[in-house]
């Protein structure tokens, strides 16, 4: 938004209160009106920039959580399935298992 001048919030000011009747003299009363629309402007002036900042920075916040959202749930590419080494068993069997053969449980004796 456009910065408010202070003569122009004071300007406007001056020109309403005149359409309803009420005209200001130069004097102290017509000083503070000016002083205060000088402070109401400055207050004015400021938000605005907080308020673009804000608007900033939510922005770069909501990007970054879309993004965040993007990386999480896009589809993953397809994982190309190899054939995995085939171990040789060191016993004596032919089975290509990599791993030693399994023995039949011993029977427990009769005392």
């Amino acid at each position: 938004m456009n910065k408010i001048n202070k003569e122009e919030m004071f300007t406007h000011l001056k020109g309403f209160l005149k359409s309803k009747g009420i005209e200001l003299q130069e004097g102290t009363y017509a000083k503070r009106i000016q002083q205060a629309c000088g402070v109401l402007t400055d207050s004015v002036n400021v938000s605005q920039e907080a308020l673009a900042r804000a608007k900033t920075a939510m922005d770069k916040g909501l990007d970054q959580l879309r993004q965040t959202i993007h990386e999480k749930t896009a589809p993953k590419p397809p994982v190309i399935q190899t054939e995995p080494a085939k171990a040789k068993c060191e016993c004596t069997c032919e089975c290509d298992a990599g791993a030693k053969p399994k023995r039949a449980a011993k029977k427990p004796r009769k005392r």
